[in-house]
């Protein structure tokens, strides 16, 4: 059965949900997550589809990156 991802989930609640996923942002190169404390602040409004528009990342890019891991994102 494969993970579903909603990318307009908060970012904190797809960590909370499945705790893989910032290792994940990590190597796409949403690094700041990482950081203490940014999770349980930034990460309670940021959705992973604000992360890629402001990143500027190419979403089938991410999509892809998530599905190698088994997920499914609900864009």
């Amino acid at each position: 059965m494969d993970k579903v991802l909603d990318s307009n989930d908060s970012i904190f609640n797809l960590v909370s949900q499945y705790p893989e996923v910032i290792d994940i942002m990590v190597e796409l190169g949403f690094h700041d997550i990482a950081k203490p404390g940014m999770l349980q602040t930034a990460g309670r409004f940021m959705t992973l589809a604000k992360g890629i528009k402001l990143k500027k990342m190419d979403a089938t890019v991410v999509k892809q990156a998530f599905e190698r891991q088994g997920f499914v994102i609900e864009i």
